[in-house]
């Protein structure tokens, strides 16, 4: 079994990376890639959130989803699993942005643009196709810049949306009631 999702996830990274790349999508992925170098995108976000009093709740959530999604990627999954980046398992890839030094799976990218997201889109139901869609680029820029299998993408997504959701749920039950109870002088 496992070596049939291998077979299924090198099937579609090679598709990728022989019939996807242009100049200008690579510098478009480039750039979606970066953005969610080390969640800055969503950092700015929330802090972006936090400044208006209006919002500072929110900001307070996309950061614990932002935390919850770092420790299970970033401390506990990359390193129980050590799963190989595609640019080791395939030397041949020309890697355009410069090579992560953790494993592969799951996506830390994906992870967190998935767990924000999902905390995004239950305050701001308007923007939903907006944040969803630079979720989705993000995820797709780390396939597209053969850092990541489609199944990490997939492992990024199903944990991002469990931290999204955890966050919501211990913001409402932990946090919430004790917050409004502070008053700053």
């Amino acid at each position: 079994m496992l070596t049939f999702l291998n077979n299924i996830d090198q099937t579609i990274l090679f598709f990728i990376q022989n019939n996807f790349h242009f100049p200008l999508i690579d510098k478009i992925m480039i750039l979606f890639t970066t953005a969610g170098n080390w969640g800055l995108i969503w950092i700015i976000i929330s802090i972006l959130l936090l400044l208006n009093k209006k919002t500072r709740n929110i900001g307070i959530v996309t950061l614990i989803a932002l935390f919850l999604s770092a420790i299970f990627v970033e401390v506990l999954l990359k390193n129980i699993i050590q799963r190989p980046r595609p640019f080791i398992a395939f030397p041949s890839f020309h890697i355009l942005v410069s090579k992560p030094n953790s494993f592969s799976f799951p996506s830390g990218h994906t992870a967190s643009s998935f767990a924000v997201g999902y905390v995004l889109v239950n305050y701001f139901k308007k923007f939903s196709l907006l944040i969803w869609l630079v979720a989705i680029l993000i995820a797709f820029s780390r396939l597209y810049l053969a850092l990541h299998f489609p199944s990490d993408l997939i492992g990024g997504v199903v944990l991002g949306l469990i931290c999204g959701k955890l966050s919501l749920y211990f913001y409402n039950q932990c946090i919430k009631d004790k917050l409004s109870n502070i008053t700053i002088k």
